[in-house]
């Protein structure tokens, strides 16, 4: 195999023993529609479909974003970096390009209104966005905690006419946002479509959004090509649910000799605290168990019970304690290597590129980073980071956080000593 795109699963969605359809009777109907409606337009192209989204990227997201060779960051690590800059889409986030996509399907299948959760608020922002651009009237569910955490995105969602409802319940973040968003998807079939934020929830989900995601390899496989003459030796992403992940990785999958990694977030350390409810990190591939969570069979972090417990991370855009079913088969056949990146490592990280490249990166993106600091040349000599969105969400976070760690001095980090 040479650059072949990994295949689209059966009709039950399964990804090896992963994936599938594990929703309520009454929401079967809203899932079967898409599945349909997946199968016609983006897998057929039926009336033109992806000519139209890929136009859209091209004409409103930005598209195609550039691959940047990182010239300091090649130093510092004696081995050749480049940036798939992510950061530069319209709306400063990968999020745009499947929230364009599936925008556009809801269009096509003649629903009338789009739902979505968020985390970070870059999802939500870039639905708001899509939703504004389309004429789609919009509603948004974001947990209390990521409002309060992420207040610049609540701001431009609104300022799109999209309505945020904060959710109360729970630890206030992401997974008790996609639950009040299947509840009101439940409620609201008819005339609603669910804009699902990453490859996660029940087929069609997963493969859709992996697809509508795929345009980065897409890009960046050719872009390294005419830059270097050569493929990567690596390709590194964060890893949340898996949509920057799954995007990145999808088009290099079939290249055996590319390695993929796929950072997820540590947190402030990688032990459980099942009797607590509490796991101190977001790193399901690296520490979860199977189970079901959203619709679909994955890895996921639960108790001995079978209780989702509460993840965390300094990202919001991490903090969930599942991952696409897609990425965890990966992972299960040894395609995929994950990896964790702590809190103190990925605030460092968010000063350090800062400093080197003059790019503020995303709290998500800054764990890539600090994986390549801890890895560096150990990673081969050419390697593609995914930069998945810009940073400016987050500078109340750094600010705060930087304040409480006393990493006042942390762009220095020896920056300029090696």
């Amino acid at each position: 195999m040479s650059g072949d795109a990994r295949e689209t699963p059966a009709d039950d969605g399964k990804f090896g023993r992963f994936g599938g359809q594990y929703v309520p009777e009454a929401l079967m109907p809203a899932v079967e529609e898409l599945t349909d409606a997946y199968q016609r337009y983006v897998l057929d192209n039926e009336d033109g479909f992806i000519d139209e989204f890929r136009e859209h990227l091209r004409t409103f997201g930005g598209r195609p974003t550039p691959l940047q060779r990182a010239d300091r960051s090649s130093e510092r690590y004696d081995t050749e970096v480049y940036l798939k800059r992510e950061d530069s889409v319209h709306g400063g986030a990968h999020k745009l390009n499947n929230a364009l996509g599936q925008v556009l399907l809801a269009k096509y299948m003649g629903k009338e209104r789009v739902i979505a959760e968020t985390g970070a608020g870059q999802h939500g922002t870039a639905t708001a966005m899509a939703a504004a651009h389309l004429d789609m009237p919009c509603e948004i569910y974001m947990g209390r905690t990521d409002v309060n955490r992420q207040r610049p995105n609540v701001f431009r969602m609104r300022l799109d006419g999209a309505e945020v409802n904060p959710v109360d319940v729970g630890s206030g973040t992401l997974k008790e946002a996609i639950n009040e968003t299947l509840r009101d998807w439940a409620t609201n079939v008819e005339d609603t479509h669910y804009v699902i934020g990453s490859v996660v929830g029940p087929h069609p989900f997963p493969s859709m959004v992996r697809d509508f995601q795929a345009v980065i390899s897409e890009e960046a496989r050719s872009q390294v090509q005419e830059a270097a003459d050569r493929l990567p030796d690596a390709v590194v992403a964060c890893a949340g649910g898996g949509s920057n992940t799954m995007g990145s990785f999808h088009h290099f999958v079939g290249d055996e000799d590319v390695d993929l990694y796929a950072v997820e977030a540590g947190g402030s350390g990688l032990e459980r605290h099942e009797d607590e409810g509490v796991a101190p990190h977001s790193a399901s591939l690296s520490t979860g168990d199977e189970g079901v969570l959203h619709g679909a069979r994955t890895k996921l972090l639960q108790d001995r019970h079978g209780q989702i417990l509460e993840s965390h991370s300094v990202s919001a855009g991490l903090d969930y304690a599942g991952v696409g079913p897609e990425l965890a088969d990966l992972v299960e056949s040894g395609r995929v290597t994950p990896a964790t990146v702590g809190d103190d490592e990925a605030l460092e990280a968010f000063h350090r590129l800062s400093r080197l490249e003059g790019i503020i990166p995303a709290l998500e993106t800054s764990h890539a980073f600090g994986f390549l600091e801890r890895e560096g040349a150990e990673l081969g000599d050419l390697v593609v980071v995914t930069v998945s969105g810009r940073g400016d969400k987050d500078l109340e976070t750094v600010i705060e956080e930087t304040e409480q760690r006393d990493l006042d001095a942390a762009p220095d980090l020896e920056v300029f000593e090696r």
